[in-house]
């Protein structure tokens, strides 16, 4: 009740003034272990949703996604508040402050999003101190890595390269972001003459350092607004004998309105509800492309454990949640678990990996 009567007053307030005050509280709450363990006690977990993937462990399928802890503030809270891993981001090499304000609009009524935040990042250099500060975390931490917005896309690789020199001995996994639609010019770098070498560089580099892990898994986030023929490009990657990465994050904000969008427009990228179909509908083509090569993450418009449910049959092994939190707060954390037990339970499978891509096969 405390929490649903806070996020009404959060919800009156300047979207980007809110996610500020939530993300100050949380960052008080993560240096009060005793008060997170009260506010978010450890709950059982069925171990039909527990997996393995990239030698890690997710005790279930939901993540959240980047974007809301850009800068690894707030780790310890949000690591207890239920989601099975985290991914910080989009990080760039040197700290800029994004797009001009107001850049961050919300609609209730569609339950929806849209930002054209540009990647504002304190730099690499912050976030890993950020990093070292948040010590050991109890669920997977990805890392999204970006480009800093006056970089030449021809210089591009080193900015990715910088990043992830600094940052992967803090990762489990790490993500290529080439996906974010507030970048000018960053959606090229999906294209395979400017990804290929990005993703070749990177895995060289990644050979040569410390890390978390022996292998720490490499992931390229796409967009939702992806042509068929760059899927199947992406997908014929996937497939190679020594692929040059280890899983995709489909997909990101898209330019694209619904057919029936009333509220007045604004440039930038579309979250939430209206997401949701086109993001799944982009995952199960990459799926079916890729011959479900490498695991998916999936993300767009997830509200609720049916929502995850679709997009683990489309294909994907793994979901992440944004908006969908920002709306259900931590009832949702508490009640997916279960919720989605019981759809896996109902349909006859022994494990989310049985159930991945059943549909889209």
């Amino acid at each position: 009740m405390i929490e649903q009567l806070l996020r009404g007053i959060l919800f009156q307030q300047d979207p980007e003034r809110a996610h500020e005050w939530s993300l100050q509280a949380l960052e008080l709450l993560s240096r009060m272990p005793r008060t997170r363990a009260h506010l978010w006690p450890a709950a059982p977990l069925d171990p039909l949703l527990r997996q393995t993937l990239w030698g890690l462990d997710f005790a279930h399928p939901l993540g959240l996604a980047a974007g809301f802890d850009k800068d690894a503030r707030a780790l310890p809270a949000l690591s207890a508040m239920g989601f099975g891993f985290l991914e910080i981001g989009t990080v760039t090499p040197r700290p800029q402050m994004g797009n001009p304000q107001p850049r961050l609009f919300r609609y209730p009524s569609e339950r929806a999003v849209i930002n054209r935040l540009g990647f504002p990042s304190v730099g690499m250099e912050l976030v890993e101190k950020n990093l070292r500060g948040a010590g050991t975390l109890p669920v997977p931490l990805g890392i999204n890595l970006g480009k800093n917005k006056d970089t030449p896309l021809e210089e591009a690789i080193e900015d990715y390269a910088q990043v992830l020199r600094c940052l992967a001995p803090y990762a489990d996994y790490l993500v290529v972001n080439v996906s974010s639609p507030n970048t000018p010019g960053l959606r090229q770098l999906q294209q395979l003459e400017h990804l290929r070498p990005l993703l070749q560089h990177l895995r060289e580099l990644r050979q040569e350092l410390p890390t978390k892990r022996t292998q720490v898994p490499l992931l390229l986030k796409i967009a939702p607004d992806l042509d068929d023929a760059d899927i199947a490009a992406l997908g014929e990657l996937a497939r190679e004998e020594s692929p040059l990465l280890d899983g995709f994050i489909a997909g990101n904000t898209t330019l694209s309105r619904p057919s029936d969008w009333q509220p007045a427009e604004q440039t930038g990228g579309l979250s939430g509800v209206p997401l949701r179909d086109l993001a799944t509908q982009v995952l199960a083509k990459l799926y079916r492309e890729s011959h479900g090569a490498l695991p998916i993450i999936g993300v767009g418009g997830i509200f609720s454990a049916e929502d995850a449910y679709a997009k683990i049959l489309a294909g994907a092994s793994l979901v992440q949640v944004y908006s969908g939190w920002i709306w259900g707060g931590s009832a949702m954390l508490h009640a997916f678990p279960g919720e989605l037990t019981a759809l896996l339970r109902r349909d006859g499978f022994s494990s989310i990996s049985a159930a991945v891509g059943q549909e889209s096969r």
